[in-house]
Order: structure tokens, then sequence, then C-alpha cells
């Protein structure tokens, strides 16, 4: 569906993610608000790994209302609030994605909306109009 690739001259990358990945024409796009680690009903869960499950769920959910799938994501925006948080949100991550391998993006900021949120994950996706 996708046209993913890895430019010469650029280092390759470093963990499941292209550098480059194009959306063939006629596909719409969709692109998903920031999901954070919140539960259906409003709560968030302790830990980073509740959390990212609860982020990517809600990816799913999102995506899955649209029509979509994981397939369709050619690009991911990660905010961490700690850099010790990246192996076990990579951990959950990883197993969302599978083999798919969209564009990524991963940011270490010092706070998100409230200061329990520990992880958001933007998604931006394409399929078939």
């Amino acid at each position: 569906m996708f046209n993913p690739m890895n430019p010469e001259g650029v280092a390759p990358p470093g963990r499941k993610y292209v550098h480059t990945m194009t959306v063939p024409s006629g596909y719409k796009l969709v692109s998903i608000s920031g999901q954070l680690g919140t539960l259906p009903d409003g709560s968030t869960p302790d830990g980073i790994e509740a959390q990212s499950e609860a982020a990517w769920e809600n990816c799913l959910k999102c995506l899955e209302a649209r029509g979509m799938a994981i397939e369709n994501i050619y690009k991911v925006v990660q905010y961490l609030t700690d850099p010790r948080y990246r192996d076990a949100y990579f951990a959950i991550r990883n197993r969302y994605l599978g083999d798919h391998t969209p564009t990524n993006t991963l940011l270490f900021i010092s706070a998100l909306a409230q200061p329990e949120m520990l992880v958001e994950v933007e998604v931006f996706a394409a399929g078939p109009d």
C-alpha cells in the first residue's frame, strides 16, 4: 500500500521505523489527535506500561472508527515525559505495530496536559477512499 524507503546517505533507522513513506494517490488521509493513556471512563492508570497500552488502544479504536487498522498508519509521533520510559513504551508500541514500520518521531517533553499523564501518541493514517 505505502512505499517505504530509507534513502542512501542517511544513517539506517535504529528502531522500528523508516525514513520516508509515500501515500498512493486517491487515498483518504486521517489525522488522529494525540491519544493519552486514558481509559474509556476517563481515568488515567498508573505507570508507563498501562498508559502506553491505553494510548495505543485509543489509537486503534480511532482507526477502526474510520475503517482502518494498524497497517494504514504512515506516521507516528510519540511524546514521553521521561527518557527512562522509552524501552517500556517501545515494547508496547512494537507489539501493536507488529511487522508494520511507519515513519516515526519520538519527543521527550517536560509535561503533558495533566501531571499524571506520561505518554501521548499521535497517528497519521491513509487508506483507499
